[in-house]
């Protein structure tokens, strides 16, 4: 029986490591079906406080992954495929393993979705991003290109004009799903041209190992061109890793967790952590705040307990 489980091993995952840990529970961490999260798909971190020159977000991942092993938290690979959260000791199911839980911590993340071309996984974090705070700071006096239709798309837009020479908004329909005011922002800022009906068919140019430009198809006539650009922002939304908590933990209608105060749930024991409940900020640095909150959240709950048992 484990004193703590804590599913994901991103940003909040680690930092709850770090903090259960050191606070002596001997937390086990399952890695998920994306080891290390979204900063595995980043290249430079410059926004994290502590790294005047930037750090490397696979490097910075390993880094708290060291801190957290080096004061006692087990990692186990494998993506967890079943929690029955019904009673208590809780069970998680990872790979052929089932864990049983005096608490959980969910810091599952989320994914960003993706076109799903080969040459955009290929360029991701070499031009191709999926965070306009993140990255933004690159482009700066660049052309670049941003993919979506929501308010997401129309936000990160806006705020690349910040950066670069020139924002292009592709959009595979005339008709655009954000809210009027953040489709008015954007069409009202004289950097930003809207392309549409496109979708991208290819992001250029793999062979160099960096971007130059997309190949767009026109949805309506079929009609191919070339628009050179330095960097392209996926901005279509993120799926929170929510699915096997359905029904058992409380979540909006896009699957992100919601927490009733703090990290707590409505389930005494379960604590949330990162950006499986934020699709506000989705911050390296923020989600490692909350995984602090978690941990320390979980380490009260369990002394409590105790505390109760050894005082009837």
């Amino acid at each position: 029986m484990e004193n703590v489980v804590i599913i994901g091993s991103g940003c909040s995952g680690l930092t709850a490591a770090i903090y259960a840990a050191r606070a002596n529970l001997k937390p086990v961490v399952l890695d998920g079906h994306e080891p290390g999260g979204q900063l595995t798909l980043t290249t430079m971190v410059e926004n994290f406080p502590g790294f005047p020159e930037g750090i490397l977000g696979p490097e910075l991942i390993e880094k708290m992954r060291q801190q957290a092993m080096r004061f006692g938290a087990e990692f186990r690979a494998g993506a967890v495929t079943a929690v029955d959260l019904g009673h208590r000791p809780f069970h998680i199911t990872a790979g052929k393993e089932t864990y049983s839980a005096k608490t959980l911590i969910v810091a599952a993340g989320a994914s960003a979705r993706m076109l799903g071309l080969e040459s955009e996984r290929k360029l991701l974090g070499r031009g191709l991003s999926t965070c306009a705070t993140c990255d933004g700071f690159f482009f700066r006096n660049k052309e670049i290109a941003v993919v979506g239709g929501g308010d997401t798309a129309m936000e990160e837009a806006n705020f690349l004009t910040r950066f670069a020479s020139r924002v292009h908004i592709i959009h595979r329909r005339h008709e655009f799903r954000a809210t009027k005011i953040m489709f008015e922002r954007a069409k009202k800022n004289p950097k930003i041209n809207f392309i549409t009906p496109a979708v991208i068919e290819e992001v250029l140019d793999v062979s160099k190992g960096l971007v130059e430009g997309v190949r767009l198809r026109n949805t309506v006539t079929g009609e191919i061109s070339t628009l050179p650009v330095e960097g392209v922002f996926v901005a279509i939304g993120h799926d929170p890793n929510t699915k096997i908590f359905r029904g058992q933990l409380d979540m909006d209608e896009n699957g992100y967790l919601n927490p009733v105060h703090g990290s707590l749930t409505k389930i005494a024991g379960v604590f949330v952590a990162g950006d499986v409940q934020d699709h506000h900020y989705r911050q390296a640095i923020t989600a490692a705040g909350s995984g602090c909150m978690a941990a320390m959240d979980a380490e009260k709950f369990l002394e409590a307990e105790m505390h109760a048992e050894t005082h009837p």
